[in-house]
């Protein structure tokens, strides 16, 4: 090589690295969208309660305890559906529990008796569900992520509120405009539109793609299939039970579960329109619940990421236990600027609790925190259910829902507390 010749090399700039986004980031992306899909079971309840009961002439008790049967089975699902993802696959799983919650959607459209709306909406919806909940958020998380997983957390947490935003407005004009049952058919529809997506475009693991999980150092084999789902679930849960932390975080989910989809999401659209406020603005103040979730949960992640999550638990619980308090004075025929800053706190306090309460999970219970957190969240969706009827039982019984609220209000400040004494050491129990 002559010297003009390296000269000319020395000046010559390098080219440009192309920076290549990480697969991670697509699996996450196309897990909120498959979360938003199946969010359109989640906005009915509280708008199915008033038409059931005009056209049926069944109780506010019967029709909260079909909702409770689907709230608790979405909890006790989830963490099989997490030991099913690591035997079967993410897809696989997801794939099939959005085809059962389409079924179960659709077969209310002939429903008679309320049996048949405790087996479509109860029993298939809730089990379907449940295979979507957020422990399908903590597996993807914990296999295709090693930084940023508080954000991550947040993000997936997230999705289910935007779901709600889309949905919601939606379904309560379709049930304004024409009747229930073409909102059912609507909920139907958008869970199997969501499944080629997840079909196509969701990997079980990053070995799958000859990828590292985003922020890993080193290449993590994929693990061989996990036989004994079922069993693993259960062996998970006795080793967890035996710890203080466990009863501590179940205690606190399920507090959190009672305050949010128990009691708003299920019981504040009917509380509204019994002060006479239209059902299309409740369902829209809901929705708008649904605007803040998003900002709240992410910011939560971030949060969770940078402080201890044990004092976040602490302030999220206590902040919503006041606010609860004060909704009785705020319920009224129209929305006013009180209740308008009511929706907006709540909504960014709605699922802030999750990011904190799955990297508490994370830090107690290691390779086994993806299923405690499934059975935490069982007992998040049993205290919703435990609302869900009981609140309908207090309305029918008093008339009103204000003890209902007052009650919900006290259980959070007992959650705040609880979530402070969570012990700091990890347990890292890895059942046989």
């Amino acid at each position: 090589m002559t010297q003009t010749t390296e000269a000319a090399a020395v000046r010559q700039p390098p080219k440009p690295t192309r920076v290549r986004v990480h697969r991670a980031w697509f699996v996450a992306a196309v897990t909120f969208v498959t979360i938003i899909g199946a969010a359109a079971f989640r906005s009915v309840p509280g708008l199915l309660i008033d038409p059931l009961h005009d056209e049926f002439d069944w109780s506010r008790g019967t029709i909260g305890a079909a909702v409770s049967v689907n709230l608790a089975l979405y909890g006790l699902t989830a963490p099989f559906a997490a030991a099913l993802m690591d035997r079967f696959g993410i897809r696989r799983v997801v794939a099939v529990a959005l085809t059962v919650i389409a079924a179960g959607s659709w077969l209310t459209v002939w429903m008679t008796a309320a049996w048949q709306l405790m087996l479509c909406w109860g029993l298939l919806v809730g089990l379907g569900s449940g295979s979507m909940a957020l422990a399908f958020a903590a597996t993807v998380t914990n296999r295709w992520f090693t930084a940023r997983r508080g954000l991550v957390s947040g993000i997936l947490t997230a999705a289910s509120a935007s779901g709600q935003l889309i949905f919601l407005p939606l379904l309560s004009w379709i049930i304004d405009r024409y009747d229930w049952r073409p909102a059912a058919v609507t909920v139907a529809l958008a869970a199997l539109a969501v499944v080629p997506f997840v079909w196509l475009l969701l990997h079980d693991h990053p070995a799958d793609v000859g990828q590292k999980p985003y922020g890993a150092v080193e290449f993590v084999p994929k693990p061989a299939p996990v036989r004994g789902a079922a069993r693993r679930a259960v062996s998970v849960l006795l080793s967890a039970v035996r710890t203080g932390p466990f009863w501590l975080l179940a205690g606190t989910f399920a507090i959190c579960g009672a305050s949010t989809n128990g009691l708003i999401q299920t019981h504040f659209i009917p509380a509204a329109h019994d002060e006479h406020m239209p059902v299309q603005a409740a369902a829209s103040l809901l929705a708008v619940i649904g605007v803040f979730d998003v900002v709240g949960t992410i910011a939560s992640g971030w949060f969770t990421d940078r402080f201890e999550p044990r004092r976040l638990l602490a302030v999220y619980y206590a902040l919503r236990g006041v606010s609860l308090m004060f909704l009785p004075l705020l319920l009224g025929p129209a929305v006013h600027p009180p209740m308008v800053f009511f929706i907006v706190f709540y909504g960014l306090d709605w699922v802030a609790t999750v990011p904190p309460t799955l990297a508490l999970c994370r830090e107690q219970y290691g390779e086994d925190s993806a299923i405690v957190f499934g059975w935490v969240l069982a007992s998040h969706q049993v205290g919703a259910a435990l609302v869900a009827f009981l609140g309908g039982v207090a309305r029918d019984t008093f008339g009103t829902y204000d003890v209902v609220w007052y009650a919900s209000g006290a259980l959070c400040a007992a959650a705040a507390l609880m979530a402070l004494v969570i012990r700091r050491s990890p347990v890292l129990t890895t059942a046989a």
